[in-house]
């Protein structure tokens, strides 16, 4: 604590100390690597928009209708970083030559890690969007926009306007996450980000360059946030404040298709044919064997069978996951019904790498097989619950709430009957699609030593392993990756299924007199 005080004290007159490995002064590299992630950051947002644009174009083209899951978009937000960045780094980069695969030298040097960055964003602020689109189309100034002859364009520009409030709570905490946790990409790219910084003094234990990353992160954090409300605001306009923004969250039925049979049938097919295998025989003599029938996903560099370790990977993956994504739900929902008490919260956690997150448990508790669930269960609520919160605000706002308190319905009649019916659908469907992303940050902690060690068969950890041979053997790394992304596409497909309810003919005769009138928030 003597420690900490003076370096607090410092801060006052512009001192961050020096640090303990190299003795240069903090403030100047600390900044400087700020600087580097802000931009790297900034051309990944980029790619995020455009990505986000062509996960939404078909919802936009048609004016909402009836949606199809998107498999593609959950294909690549189950993805994992590194892995996205390793296959640009060895494709683009090495085999065609086509952008630099390492350093940070100049605006050539940016692509590829901003397409690793920006892919998976993209594709889970595309989904969000794409949720909040329908609702938006089915609103009386856009259907009577459609009937003036308004330019599709037009219509579409002022849909994605009305839904942005409740999208950029997620898309502050998307820069902060962009910027302080894309350590593995700007370790494969050899970048000197903030993220890497930090985790370098973290593992040197460089406690005056970790104090000032970390403050900087959380710093960053409250900017974004408070940025984001503020935007959230001026969007929505009056109307927010007087009660007449009509629910984005229309009663829509279930989607039909036979899509969640097909994605899960095969994760099952790959499960029971995978489970009679060993997946820890060793055979040096087949190791790095392509696909066969005697090895259907071929062997790792051990010679171990890739389809009997990814199937029996299935059980610790996969459960963890589910019950790490269902606490993170119930807390996501409680906490983003308090804003005041999770919102500043929520910015300092998602502020801290989950590997940064990690190292800490472990100073605290030790290491173990509890470690990561502990580290990743302690962030994983942050954007569920900014999207409940920023939901349940616009929800409060809708006319048939404000008829419903003027009758003096209570608290929990309105939170039960209105607001918790609109709000519980899409954050379930944001929560099952970050599934596959969370068991994927289990396994990446597991392989740094904090947590389970091989030879676990866990997916994350099987990717890691095989990282250094994917271009000599990609089955080694297509297998976990192909089974992460049906995870993927199964939790996006079922997630279609996942509706609100029908409004009673009490709460569609609240909301009539807003027919009659376009939100100031869609203008």
């Amino acid at each position: 604590m003597h420690l900490l005080g003076q370096w607090a004290g410092g801060l006052w007159h512009g001192d961050a100390g020096r640090s303990w490995l190299s003795g240069a002064a903090v403030a100047p590299a600390v900044l400087q690597a700020l600087g580097v992630s802000l931009l790297l950051m900034a051309v990944a947002l980029v790619a995020a928009a455009g990505t986000a644009a062509l996960v939404c174009a078909r919802t936009l083209y048609r004016r909402g209708g009836r949606r199809r899951a998107g498999g593609g978009s959950a294909v690549l937000a189950a993805l994992p970083e590194f892995l996205t960045a390793s296959v640009l780094a060895t494709v683009v980069g090495v085999q065609l030559g086509w952008l630099p695969a390492l350093g940070w030298y100049g605006p050539r040097w940016t692509v590829l890690p901003a397409l690793a960055l920006g892919l998976p964003a993209g594709a889970v602020l595309g989904r969000l969007l794409d949720d909040l689109l329908p609702g938006a189309f089915a609103e009386p100034w856009a259907v009577a926009a459609v009937a003036r002859g308004l330019p599709r364009r037009c219509i579409a520009r002022h849909a994605v306007h009305r839904c942005l409030p409740g999208l950029l709570p997620n898309l502050g905490l998307f820069v902060v996450g962009l910027t302080g946790g894309s350590v593995a990409v700007e370790q494969i790219f050899d970048i000197p980000g903030l993220g890497r910084t930090t985790l370098q003094a973290a593992l040197a234990q460089d406690l005056p360059v970790l104090q000032a990353g970390t403050l900087v992160l959380v710093l960053l954090a409250a900017a974004a946030a408070g940025a984001a409300r503020l935007a959230a605001r001026l969007l929505t306009g009056p109307a927010l404040r007087d009660g007449a923004l009509p629910t984005l969250h229309r009663p829509t039925p279930p989607a039909r298709g036979a899509q969640p049979l097909v994605h899960g049938g095969a994760l099952l097919v790959v499960i029971a044919l995978g489970l009679p295998r060993d997946p820890v025989a060793l055979d040096t003599g087949r190791r790095l064997r392509p696909p066969s029938w005697a090895h259907p996903f071929g062997t790792d560099a051990l010679g171990c069978d890739m389809l009997g370790r990814v199937a029996h990977g299935a059980f610790d993956t996969l459960l963890l996951a589910v019950a790490i994504g269902a606490v993170s739900l119930l807390a996501g929902l409680v906490l983003g019904a308090l804003p005041r008490l999770s919102g500043p919260l929520a910015d300092t956690l998602n502020a801290v790498p989950p590997v940064l997150g990690a190292l800490l448990v472990t100073a605290v508790a030790g290491s173990g097989p509890a470690t990561p669930a502990i580290a990743v269960s302690a962030v994983a609520w942050a954007p569920l619950a900014a999207h409940t919160s920023a939901l349940l605000r616009q929800e409060r706002a809708a006319p048939h709430v404000t008829v419903a308190r003027g009758l003096g319905a209570c608290r929990r009649h309105l939170l039960r009957g209105a607001l918790l019916p609109a709000v519980l659908p899409p954050v379930t469907r944001h929560a099952l699609l970050r599934l596959p992303g969370t068991a994927l940050a289990l396994a990446s902690l597991a392989f740094l030593g904090l947590g389970a060690q091989p030879p676990s068969p866990e997916w994350g950890l099987l990717l890691a392993e095989n990282q250094p041979y994917a271009e000599r053997a990609p089955w080694a790394v297509l297998a976990p990756a192909a089974v992460l992304a049906l995870l993927g596409a199964l939790a996006v497909s079922a997630a279609g299924g996942v509706r609100r309810p029908r409004r009673s003919a009490t709460e569609a005769a609240m909301e009539q007199p807003s027919r009659a009138r376009e939100p100031a928030g869609a203008r």
